[in-house]
């Protein structure tokens, strides 16, 4: 099964550069993440990323008006055009140089690229079949320096055009005779953003040095006036220009002056700049690095490169808000479309927020690890995944939503591995800071900090099955560290390595601990006996990683060589061994100078992991494959490319001479200096703003893997993210003992007879998802107990299987919830005989079961609550009504006795 597996996700990262774009209803919001594009429902809370990537990391992306295409482009200038509704590739095309900005027109008949000092009009793909979906319409020229930013008017028919020249050019889409070409001055830096009024030609330009300029122009929109028609031998020409432009595709080219001369600009329209506004500067430093604008509210907002934002009410400039959001640069800024949220991307920190303007509140508030994520674990329901980083930081990420809820903050130094307790609700990290802390999950604290007697940097951590016994590696001073969960106690230390510790691992079904070390031995400590040394291993190379089967009867050990190699732990006998080296194949470095075949004779796998039933391992290192082996034959039985991103070192397979020359790899040149791009390290001591950065380019890598308890998925953390794969994404057609009377209308005729259980058996050997749905929903509630009783055993745990995938998304929770019910009481007996292999099912089951709980469990206190509340309401107003009446009628009483 797992071979079939496909990319489902994207954790751990949320923004890394590039435009962020809002879609058309304004409720969900597209983030390039690295090579890959994210979509937020910010309505819903999910996310979701696109099961495509760009060869280089995305620089910008563009959304078509009505919402259905997006154009991604990539660092070198290849494009891809993308259905969102159907999240493929339609076409792909290459602009042949970096591209600085792409918009579509608002009517969607066209979009314009800007690339080195020319924009660039192309017919944009219609609902047409067509040959090209890019044709070229117009090339215009006209500023000196790169050209930076897009701006449409609202009908489409011009365009602004910012630029590092310090101009701005207004362009016309059509060839209109009092408008060609115009240029705009007055700004001192380079143009960061230009905005067209509502309706309107007005236009407000932005530069890098916090200038805003106001610039208003003497025609409307309908002023524009079309050109003359040509004559007959204009037409010829015409047809011959279609001819030649649909053979050479160049499209017309208009090239305009900076200065032209009186008689080009007569009977053409003017700009006059009305006014020049300066936002509040602080120092240097706070260069204004992107702007977004709201044209039905006048809302304009401007981030700089100390994490400050403003907001301005236009044209008057209005200060209505200055919010600080880090102290990194706000890379990217857009507005929704009704004007109420406001994303940000800070691409130096990995952070994405939406923001609230109206009620100063967030709407989401997102932050990747900044550094490298080097451990992952799944809780035991495999509802949750915790990742640890070399930021010192432990996040917790919910799989159905792929959101992080909670960050704990505590350690001081890298977080080296992280795992779950059985009950799911502690998490333990281990930090070369010296420190293993334990996290509770009701209170979201840290409520136990583990600590070794001299101060030493741990390596790799286990927790026992029952959650009680604590332990942790050296790496300095070769030592296994025990504590007590309930105590914090530190109850001994495990001294007999020669080397440093590698990797820990609790044998599941026994209080036995497995070690690994560089001194090429595996070590076995029983618990429960004073802690002595029950065997010891010995390989041929350095040990890397151990891992326990799920039943605890095998046990898997990566070495320094290469080799995986499988051990009966009771008798300490091989059972078997994998030369994994070939199928690692490493990648080259930018700087190397021999082949990547050559490269991966040293190299080893750092991270295994069984599947959930044990029949596989998966095998990772710093590699961009992850293996996956049948541990009976051992065997490959597939190769995971998880990333095809050359924006990393180590992808490369081969020397490439182009980039060689007699002085050594081009690589060496440091082009990007002082460029925002790319990963900077300042100097030491340095908080901001240094001029002599240094740059790295991360290398590929997989510094984790895990399959989840459930058995659908499995993760990976990567220098790319958190990236998941599932068995639930993709549309496979899977039969199951197949035969020629198992056909749709033979179900239906079943289920028209009401033989529910011969239906139900037919839809499995089909194995239709929809289909199967709709024969379960078909049965009466009142005779699931007779068809549970009469199922064939093959098919009760298909069926378990299939209800813990439809809780997932159907909204009939007591019918389903009575199936399973009936199921489990029916054949409990018979499913606890098979419950190792089963174990995977069940908990999958579980985490839909309790995801449940939850919502409806909050759901019912705030009924419960609500009610309360009115009750409590309705009785003191009753109370008060009474006394109102008690009170009139003494009062009545009163004049009563009066008049007598």
């Amino acid at each position: 099964l797992f071979p079939t597996s496909q990319f489902s996700g994207l954790l751990g990262t949320v923004y890394r550069r590039g435009n962020l774009s809002f879609t058309r209803d304004g409720s969900s919001l597209l983030s390039p993440v690295g090579n890959r594009i994210s979509l937020f429902d910010l309505k819903n809370n999910k996310c979701e990323t696109f099961p495509l990537a760009t060869r280089l990391n995305i620089v910008c992306v563009g959304l078509s008006p009505d919402g259905s295409l997006a154009i991604l482009i990539d660092e070198e200038g290849a494009a891809l055009l993308v259905s969102l509704p159907g999240r493929c590739v339609i076409h792909r095309f290459h602009f042949h140089k970096p591209v600085h900005s792409v918009s579509f027109s608002p009517d969607g008949k066209k979009f314009v690229i800007t690339k080195d000092n020319i924009a660039l009009m192309y017919h944009a793909p219609g609902k047409k079949r067509e040959f090209n979906a890019f044709v070229l319409d117009k090339t215009y020229y006209g500023p000196y320096d790169e050209t930076t930013c897009i701006d449409w008017t609202d009908d489409s028919k011009c365009f602004a055009v910012g630029s590092k020249d310090m101009s701005t050019w207004v362009f016309g889409a059509e060839r209109w005779a009092n408008l060609i070409y115009y240029s705009l001055g007055g700004h001192k830096d380079v143009i960061v953003a230009c905005f067209f009024e509502e309706n309107s030609l007005d236009l407000y330009t932005v530069s890098q040095d916090a200038a805003l300029c106001v610039w208003q122009c003497d025609t409307e929109l309908d002023g524009l006036k079309p050109m003359p028609p040509k004559g007959a031998a204009g037409e010829k020409n015409a047809a011959e220009n279609a001819e030649e432009f649909l053979e050479e595709t160049k499209g017309e080219e208009i090239h305009g002056k900076a200065d032209p001369n009186e008689q080009e600009t007569r009977n053409k329209i003017k700009y006059s700049r009305v006014a020049k506004y300066f936002f509040n500067k602080e120092g240097d430093f706070n260069n204004l690095t992107s702007a977004a604008y709201h044209k039905k509210t006048h809302l304009l907002v401007t981030g700089f490169a100390s994490g400050i934002f403003h907001l301005h009410e236009l044209p008057d400039f209005n200060l209505i808000h200055s919010l600080s959001i880090s102290d990194q640069r706000i890379a990217s800024i857009s507005v929704n479309c009704t004007g109420d949220w406001i994303a940000f991307g800070c691409s130096g920190l990995g952070q994405l927020l939406v923001w609230e303007w109206q009620s100063e509140s967030y709407v989401l508030k997102q932050q990747g690890h900044y550094n490298s994520m080097v451990s992952l674990a799944y809780s035991p329901d495999g509802q949750y995944i915790v990742t640890g980083g070399e930021d010192g930081k432990v996040k917790v990420w919910n799989t159905s939503s792929s959101f992080c809820f909670v960050t704990f903050t505590e350690h001081n130094s890298g977080v080296t591995a992280v795992t779950f307790t059985s009950s799911g609700y502690v998490i333990v990290s281990a930090s070369l800071d010296g420190t293993v802390r334990a996290f509770d999950l009701h209170r979201y604290r840290n409520f136990r900090t583990f600590t070794s007697p001299r101060p030493t940097q741990f390596s790799c951590l286990a927790v026992d099955s029952s959650g009680e016994i604590v332990s942790a590696g050296s790496q300095d001073s070769f030592e296994i560290f025990i504590w007590s969960m309930q105590s914090g106690r530190l109850l001994d230390v495990l001294s007999g390595h020669e080397g440093p510790i590698s990797s820990l691992a609790f044998n599941p079904m026994k209080c036995v601990l497995a070690s690994a070390s560089w001194d090429k031995t595996v070590k076995l400590w029983d618990m429960l006996d004073s802690w002595r040394t029950k065997e010891t291993l010995i390989l041929n190379s350095d040990v890397l990683v151990v891992a326990f089967r799920p039943d605890g009867q095998e046990l898997a050990v990566a070495a320094l060589n290469g080799q995986i190699t499988f051990w009966d732990h009771e008798n300490a006998v091989q059972t078997g061994s994998i030369e994994g080296r070939h199928d690692l194949q490493m990648g080259r470095k930018e700087l190397d100078k021999i082949t990547a075949k050559q490269a991966a004779k040293g190299k080893s796998f750092t991270t295994l992991c069984y599947s959930a039933d044990g029949q596989s391992i998966l095998a990772g290192g710093l590699s961009k494959f992850v293996c996956i082996y049948n541990v009976k034959e051992q065997i490959l039985m597939k190769k995971f490319e998880i990333s095809c991103n050359f924006s990393l070192d180590a992808m490369e397979e081969y020397l490439d001479r182009r980039k060689m020359t007699e002085f050594g790899s081009l690589a060496l040149i440091d082009e990007g200096a002082g460029d925002e791009d790319g990963v900077a390290i300042p100097l030491p001591g340095v908080k901001r703003g240094d001029m002599s950065y240094r740059r790295f380019k991360p290398e590929i890598r997989v510094t984790c893997l895990r399959f989840s308890p459930t058995g659908r998925s499995w993760a990976a953390t990567t220098t790319e993210g958190l990236l998941i794969y599932s068995l639930d994404s993709g549309l496979i057609f899977d039969p199951f003992e197949l035969d020629v009377d198992v056909t749709p209308s033979n179900i239906h005729k079943a289920l028209h007879q009401k033989e529910y259980t011969r239906a139900i058996v037919m839809a499995f050997k089909l194995n239709e998802k929809k289909l199967i749905q709709e024969v379960m929903e078909a049965v009466p509630s009142n005779e699931v107990d007779v068809v549970c009783s009469s199922l064939p055993d093959l098919y009760v745990e298909k069926v378990l299987e299939f209800l813990a995938s439809a809780f997932e998304i159907s909204c009939h929770l007591e019918f389903y919830l009575i199936w399973a019910h009936k199921l489990l009481m029916l054949h409990g007996q018979k499913l606890k005989t098979r419950s190792v292999k089963l174990l995977p099912m069940i908990q999958f089951l579980q985490k839909s079961i309790q995801r449940h709980f939850e919502d409806v469990s909050k759901l019912c206190e705030w009924n419960i609550y609500n009610i309360r509340y009115a009750l409590a309401v309705s009785q003191q107003r009753g109370v008060k009504r009474l006394a109102e009446e008690t009170a009139a009628d003494e009062d009545l009483d009163s004049d009563s006795d009066y008049l007598m």
